[in-house]
């Protein structure tokens, strides 16, 4: 059987995944081929006809298409809650009631669209609820055979904003959810903005910015509480709309004037400064107490019992909370999807579809599965590109690029097939020495053009990783934060934060034996089996997809070096 699954029922994030006989055989973000992060407002036309191609499949070939966005009943909390709570707003409060799945049907017309323009005419449309594809993007693909609790924690999906269920012989079961406004994602991206970031971007940088401030200096726990098992969020403050919103140039946020009154004025400009670290690091840890709670009151009982848990949604990719989940007392093992925003609802949508007709799914393996490039395309590129490149082929791509590196050179590193999700994973970075002094700053300031208190990931060879993380727990996805052994700080300083962690990547020869291959030659050059490793793109920009991409990008910025497979282009 073949399943298609396509995302972008937010206006955001759109992707598709294709799954044949259970096992996903390709997915991708409409992003990357469009070159318009996070492709607002567009639908996954480019990611499918990518994933169609990949499979060698045709469209009439296909049995389902899944999409991440259903209808809600007015039989069911949803859309009262949504209108109890928004009663501010009489337009929106009656029209989740009257007219609660316009946001559906539009969605719908607009797949059932791009299913007739891409020749899907066979193809059964099935709509998956958001957060149960969220679920099923965590549970199906962890390859955990045991009871699993599965926790969602996102900005919103229809009207869901949290979801708390488990997984038993392949079924996903619903114990709680919580509805808009009373959204823990949704409160961390208002104060996101409040931080001068965008929503869907600068929450990683709220989390990075988190480890220099300290969380007891002011108190935000006025914005949320959690109380005999239910969430409630503070809509005086946060998580608003119409005329609550605070307005800046025209623009409305998800905060109200009373937060500004009480906070100060909004935050400007790249520094990180008194007193916007201690909010930061407040918010972080109201939204790790919060969370924490909640897994406990739903979950608790179920994590005694098998020590499972997996995890999507966007709150998943909080590196710090997931951190702390790890050190439960009960937890054995977390599984975080790494496309755990809704990009990756796509590849949820799908398994669970496929999961409904029957069909058993198969373990994720690993995130590598975009397009990949041979070498004749790479130099057809360089060949073809106005800025005339310097390239030579190489024999040993990896010992060359880590003999690169191990001279202090930061690297642009392209090769194999593009990751799917946020992280970089060893196919699309820009890699450097976390032992040479200086290089994380160098790549901010010349390359990446951003913040430069923001934190750089270490990539290391499975056999040291317990070493340097103090653990097995595997961490194939950057999805986690470490303590970093005290003996490895000065080894690797480059990619050790603020706080002493580190969000790492566990590399194995297994899933990426060319990436294994370069790290094993710096360590032989270097001594330390570990590269600093940040995805291939500019700030504000998608990451890298193909090799026109990658020399855009080479000639946009300061780099010297780039790899694409084994060609290597330099700048005279």
């Amino acid at each position: 059987m073949i399943v298609l699954g396509l995302s972008g029922a937010l206006g955001h994030d759109a992707s598709a995944a294709i799954l044949v006989d259970g096992k996903i055989v390709a997915a991708a973000e409409e992003e990357r081929f469009i070159r318009d992060k996070h492709a607002k407002n567009h639908w996954p036309y480019e990611a499918t006809k990518f994933c169609l191609k990949q499979a060698s499949i045709t469209p009439d070939q296909v049995d389902i298409v899944a999409f991440p966005y259903a209808e809600i009943p007015l039989t069911s909390a949803a859309r009262w809650h949504y209108a109890k709570r928004y009663w501010y707003a009489p337009d929106r409060a009656l029209d989740a009631i009257f007219n609660g799945n316009r946001r559906f049907r539009r969605n719908r017309d607009k797949s059932l669209k791009l299913m007739r323009d891409l020749g899907l005419s066979k193809a059964k449309f099935v709509p998956v609820e958001h957060h149960l594809a969220h679920a099923s993007s965590a549970y199906h693909l962890s390859g955990f055979k045991e009871k699993t609790a599965i926790v969602g924690i996102d900005g919103k999906g229809e009207y869901a904003t949290t979801f708390f269920g488990y997984g038993e012989n392949g079924k996903i079961h619903k114990i709680k959810e919580f509805y808009d406004p009373d959204s823990l994602g949704g409160l961390y991206g208002a104060i996101t903005e409040y931080l001068g970031f965008e929503m869907l971007d600068g929450e990683f940088k709220v989390m990075g910015m988190a480890p220099y401030g300290d969380p007891e200096k002011y108190d935000l726990s006025r914005l949320a509480k959690f109380e005999n098992g239910e969430l409630v969020v503070n809509t005086d403050y946060v998580n608003v709309v119409g005329l609550r919103r605070y307005k800046e140039n025209g623009k409305g946020f998800y905060f109200t004037p009373k937060l500004i009154e009480w906070l100060g004025p909004k935050r400007e400009g790249d520094e990180i400064d008194d007193p916007y670290i201690h909010y930061a690091a407040s918010v972080q840890q109201l939204l790790e107490d919060l969370a924490l709670q909640m897994i406990e009151y739903y979950l608790g009982d179920i994590i005694r019992e098998t020590g499972k848990i997996v995890m999507a949604g966007g709150v998943a990719l909080n590196v710090k909370l997931n951190q702390r989940i790890i050190a439960l007392p009960h937890v054995k093992e977390l599984f975080v999807q790494p496309a755990a925003g809704d990009n990756g609802t796509s590849l949820g949508a799908a398994t669970y579809a496929a999961h409904l007709a029957g069909e058993t799914i198969h373990k994720m393996e690993h995130a590598y599965l975009g397009p990949s490039f041979t070498n004749e395309e790479c130099i057809a590129a360089c060949e073809a590109h106005p800025a005339k490149p310097k390239f030579t082929r190489v024999e040993n791509g990896p010992q060359k690029a880590a003999e690169l590196l191990a001279a202090g050179n930061p690297l642009a590193w392209f090769q194999g097939r593009m990751e799917f999700g946020p992280r970089a994973l060893g196919c699309r970075s820009i890699l450097g020495d976390p032992s040479f002094p200086g290089v994380a700053d160098r790549i901010n300031a010349q390359i990446k053009y951003r913040e430069r208190w923001r934190p750089f990931c270490p990539s290391m060879l499975d056999r040291v990783a317990k070493d340097i993380l103090q653990t097995d727990h595997p961490a194939p996805y950057m999805t986690f934060t470490f303590d970093v052994n005290p003996a490895w700080k000065a080894r690797i300083p480059e990619v050790v934060h603020e706080d002493g962690t580190a969000r790492a990547q566990v590399v194995t020869r297994a899933t990426n034996p060319r990436y294994y291959a370069l790290i094993e030659h710096l360590e032989a050059l270097r001594g330390n089996g570990v590269v600093l490793n940040t995805s291939l793109n500019r700030r504000g920009e998608p990451m890298i997809c193909s090799p026109a991409d990658a020399l855009n990008m080479f000639y946009g910025c300061d780099l010297e070096y780039l790899m694409l497979e084994d060609v290597l282009v330099t700048k005279s």
